[in-house]
This record gives C-alpha cells, structure tokens and sequence, in this order.
C-alpha cells in the first residue's frame, strides 16, 4: 500500500512538473496564431494610399485606413491630408499644435486599423 501512495505521487508531481515546464517554454498559443494572421504594410504600400479617398496612415507602428473617416473629423481634412500615406504619428500625438487626441479619438483610430508597419531591417 505504501509503494502504491509512493508511486501515485511521484507520478502526479512529475504530472505537475511538465505541465509548468510546458506553459513556460512553449508559446501561447493565441499569440502565435494572432503574429502570423498579422498584415504587414510596406512603407511603400502605405505611400500608395495618399489621397483623401483612399488615405492610410502609420501611428504608433499601426497602419489604419482613414479615408472613410477623413469627411467626418472634426477639422478641415486639408489638414490631415498632407499625412496620407506617411507615418503619422508625431502629427496625430501633437495635432501640429502640441495638444493629444482624446482617448476617445484613440478608440475610434483603433476600429479603422488594418496592420501593421513594416520595420526597415538592416
């Protein structure tokens, strides 16, 4: 009986052992599956789409497809435009004036994201 209790547990912290190990070393699994479902955005694509209709930006390493929304901001879309197909991001957390948006801008931004930017690598 004592040689059954022994064995049973070795066996079940050996159980325990290689679980833990397992969760350690290995990669989630939702993290894998969300990096290689990623789009990435060239620097090159992105210039493609310059224009009020067609208007993509880069802001924060995140391309979003503005051009929808370009009619319905707040200001002038002249001035916006001029950020069309370039990274963005200084403009967007400045607003050229010095001022952030709203978390509530950081929301909306967030729905019209279609990738991310492609790094230079050396």
């Amino acid at each position: 009986m004592r040689r059954l209790y022994l064995s049973a547990t070795l066996i079940f912290w050996l159980l325990v052992s290689a679980f833990w190990a397992g969760s350690v070393w290995l990669p989630r699994s939702d993290e894998g599956v969300a990096d290689a479902l990623e789009r990435v955005i060239s620097t090159a694509e992105l210039a493609r789409h310059a224009l009020a209709e067609d208007c993509w930006m880069a802001i924060r390493g995140q391309v979003h497809d503005l051009g929808a929304y370009l009619p319905e901001h707040p200001s002038r879309p002249d001035i916006v435009l001029p950020w069309c197909g370039k990274e963005a991001t200084e403009a967007y957390e400045t607003k050229t004036r010095g001022r952030r948006h709203s978390a509530a801008a950081d929301a909306m931004l967030a729905s019209y994201r279609i990738g991310v930017l492609a790094t230079d690598k050396p």
